[in-house]
């Protein structure tokens, strides 16, 4: 059985460590991986129609972000 269809309660610490880095390595969360770790500047479509342009300080699996802006 693969990391993705084990239930996580059902997982090692490994196992659940191997999946977190896996997660954020591939897929979606690796262009924000990738933009913290180079400092670049994202630009982000909020729900309520606006913008934002800024680096990526932290982020977590859930797409909250810590944003730095300049004004």
């Amino acid at each position: 059985m693969s990391l993705h269809n084990k239930p996580k309660s059902e997982m090692s610490p490994e196992a659940l460590q191997k999946l977190k880095e896996e997660e954020f390595n591939a897929g979606p969360l690796s262009v924000l991986t990738q933009s913290v770790k180079s400092n670049t500047q994202v630009h982000i479509n909020c729900r309520n129609n606006k913008k934002l342009l800024g680096r990526v300080k932290a982020f977590d699996r859930h797409c909250n972000m810590v944003l730095e802006r300049r004004m």
